[in-house]
């Protein structure tokens, strides 16, 4: 199986470089003490569906499902001003920036069910840089989160548009969302994508062509 993998492109106009039981007391768990609280409602939600908590099968889910909830909602705990400011650099630099093919999970907020792709993120600097390794970081940060993907892709541009100041941000993403594939309409293979331009991108026909143009083969 082809392994996928995230690309990197620095774009200056003909070149491209690649970078690569609620009724019974549950045993506090170490560490986070939500942990406790999120067991005891998972156990309470076995129980509802008609399943029985004690059976071998089950006896560890409600903690393996507590620790697994504050790994996949760990974004709220992001400071993302901390998380970015350390790798903001000056730079003369006015050409276009791209990560492509950063591969995410989120969960959707309507339903608790899991949305998964791939986003492309650019912008063109505008006196100053960020580190590459920060941008996937980024992503993350609000990929942990209960999520809409039309909210996300805008969070994305915004936080690069308000720390940079750059001439333009794009940022495309493009998602399976299983509350549609697993339930309800049961639309399999149809992905979902959104796209969040501002400045030169917005304005710029040709530039935001240039950028759509270079991500078209990272299709899902």
């Amino acid at each position: 199986m082809k392994k996928n993998k995230t690309r990197i492109k620095i774009k200056k106009r003909a070149r491209i470089v690649r970078v690569a039981r609620l009724e019974e007391p549950i045993r506090e768990l170490p560490g986070d003490p939500r942990e406790a609280r999120l067991a005891r409602v998972t156990t309470e939600i076995l129980r509802v569906v008609g399943e029985d908590p004690d059976r071998e099968g089950l006896l560890k889910t409600p903690q393996r499902v507590a620790k697994s909830w504050l790994e996949l909602t760990s974004g709220y705990g992001v400071d993302i001003h901390k998380l970015l400011n350390g790798a903001i650099f000056d730079s003369p630099e006015s050409d276009m920036v791209m990560v492509t093919g950063i591969q995410f999970y989120s969960l959707c907020e309507h339903h608790l069910l899991p949305f998964h792709g791939k986003c492309s993120v650019a912008y063109i600097p505008n006196g100053k840089i960020i580190g590459l390794s920060k941008i996937p970081r980024l992503v993350e940060a609000f990929t942990r989160r209960l999520q809409v993907q039309e909210r996300l892709t805008g969070q994305i541009a915004d936080t690069i548009e308000e720390l940079l100041r750059p001439q333009g941000v794009a940022v495309v993403m493009e998602a399976r969302h299983l509350c549609m594939e697993m339930r309800g309409a049961r639309s399999i293979g149809s992905p979902t994508k959104t796209s969040a331009m501002r400045g030169m991108f917005r304005k710029d026909s040709r530039t935001r062509k240039e950028f759509l143009d270079l991500i078209s083969h990272d299709s899902y």
